[in-house]
């Protein structure tokens, strides 16, 4: 099952560790099949509060993804990008081809239905 790695990083000036950060990380994903699908870019905000950037990563599931993030290469980089930018990185798994959130309703309402 696809997996994804989402950052929201707070907004904080250009600092030249955070860009050879930016420079190095491309290479440490490839070995885990790891690739950006949101990387920054304009947020509209819908609902709620919300500050600083969006960074979406996508991996052939949670195995390589926290392959990745523990990996030498990303955690030499990670410093880079944490003495300078704060912020949350959480792991999440996908839904399978075909989901719908009405199947997941009737599965918490049996469950819950006693």
């Amino acid at each position: 099952m696809t997996a994804y790695v989402i950052a929201r990083l707070g907004k904080a000036p250009v600092h030249a560790e955070v860009l050879t950060y930016l420079e190095r990380i491309d290479a440490t994903l490839v070995p885990f099949a790891g690739r950006f699908i949101v990387h920054g870019g304009a947020v509209d905000v819908l609902e709620g509060d919300w500050s600083g950037d969006v960074v979406v990563l996508e991996f052939p599931d949670a195995t390589h993804a926290r392959s990745w993030y523990q990996s030498s290469d990303y955690q030499e980089i990670k410093p880079l990008r944490t003495r300078h930018l704060t912020g949350e990185v959480i792991l999440v798994d996908g839904v399978e081809p075909g989901h719908v959130a009405s199947q997941l309703a009737a599965t918490i309402r049996r469950a819950t239905d006693r």
